[in-house]
């Protein structure tokens, strides 16, 4: 079975038209998308838009044998003219499922927002998955049999993605492609790499895809590393990172600070932006979570880590320091670096980094600056990516 992606943007497309932004002006040449239609095995249109003859032709492919038309998301504006030749479009109502004279078979998949899915069989008995924008499949049931293509918004419902692998219905040979592509995210390198740290990745308009072939699509690294400074956009980072991954353990190194009413203000925003699916473990004994099989960690943050260890250690005195909390503080960056590399677990950290700015006025505020570096530095040699996070914008120093 054969998929055609006629458009991979957004219902507006991308650029938008008049929208003034940075990704809509980078967005030209390949970067440009047009409203996300699928032409599967020149028999099967999900979602006609405007120009779908053009672009069935830019991409060598004709409409004259399409059998079925089927719309999957409310279309706002004028109505969309039907080519000629073309079958009226339609949908399929929730759960029913329709069989093409083609041999495809189309299962109309219940969603969240508005909307249908649509599961496809070909004749080959391969199978794509296509979600409209802003929807995630709704009453998943599982176990589910893993798809060979999905075709969803993965950058605007990530969620999305982290249901269809929670029941199996995503699984490890699953190509995910990202359609319905808007200016959220700067096109070019920054959206392969978002999409990349998913598991997905996105291919320009007129691409032909072979469902069931496979892609050399980068694995999601296994250990990373997030470092930035204070709003730096770091924390954001890592959570974007594994948003798409469902029973992700968020361990939080940071405590409640009973009473410190700014503190609980920071905690609750990022409550309230991590998915409902994830589970919240308040601690720092970190070393027996990596040793552990289980879901992914999302360790937020090392800098809290390490003043706790400091904490323990009397790292803040001199006298105490100099004998014998120096060594023991080492002991337990050891301890947690070998956890690191040992793990089994999908693991995103989060750390400051604070050597660039003004050298701390006391002792121990230098003492803290430079194991934090230490730390760092650690830690980092441990994980198969490492990002540097500036005024919001990921650098990858490694992976």
């Amino acid at each position: 079975m054969d998929v055609t992606l006629l458009g991979t943007g957004a219902p507006a497309g991308l650029p938008r038209p008049d929208c003034p932004c940075a990704a809509c002006a980078a967005a030209q040449g390949e970067q440009a998308r047009a409203a996300t239609a699928l032409l599967v095995d020149g028999a099967l249109l999900l979602d006609l838009t405007p120009g779908a003859a053009f672009a069935a032709a830019r991409a060598g492919r004709s409409l004259a044998g399409v059998r079925q038309v089927l719309l999957s998301h409310p279309h706002d504006g004028p109505a969309v003219e039907v080519p000629a030749g073309l079958p009226q479009p339609g949908r399929v109502p929730d759960g029913r499922e329709l069989a093409v004279l083609t041999g495809h078979r189309v299962r109309a998949v219940a969603l969240d927002a508005p909307g249908t899915g649509y599961a496809v069989t070909g004749p080959d008995g391969r199978r794509l998955l296509y979600v409209p924008p802003g929807g995630a499949p709704a009453g998943l049931e599982e176990p589910a049999e893993p798809y060979d293509l999905i075709v969803a918004d993965v950058v605007g419902r990530p969620d999305a993605l982290a249901r269809l692998r929670s029941v199996g219905a995503a699984g490890p040979t699953t190509d995910v492609v990202a359609v319905h592509l808007d200016h959220d995210v700067p096109p070019g390198p920054e959206l392969a790499r978002r999409l990349a740290a998913a598991g997905a990745r996105a291919v320009p308009d007129g691409t032909t895809l072979t469902v069931g072939a496979y892609e050399d699509v980068p694995d999601v690294p296994r250990r990373t590393l997030v470092l930035g400074g204070a709003r730096s956009g770091k924390s954001v980072e890592a959570e974007r990172r594994l948003e798409s991954f469902p029973d992700v353990l968020y361990v939080a190194t940071g405590g409640s600070r009973g009473g410190d009413t700014e503190w609980a203000a920071r905690v609750g925003v990022h409550r309230e932006r991590r998915p409902g699916s994830w589970r919240t473990a308040e601690t720092c004994d970190l070393v027996p979570l990596l040793k552990d099989d289980g879901p992914p960690l999302l360790v937020d943050c090392l800098s809290l880590w390490l003043t706790d260890a400091m904490d323990a250690v009397g790292a803040w005195d001199d006298a105490e320091w100099s004998g014998g909390g120096e060594r023991a503080l080492r002991d337990r960056v050891r301890d947690l670096t070998e956890a690191v590399r040992a793990t089994r677990r999908t693991v995103v950290a989060v750390s400051n980094e604070v050597g660039s700015g003004i050298v701390p006025a006391t002792a121990s505020g230098r003492r803290y600056r430079d194991e934090l570096g230490r730390l760092n530095a650690a830690f980092a040699n441990e994980c198969e990516q490492v990002l540097l996070v500036v005024a919001g914008q990921a650098l990858v120093l490694r992976g």
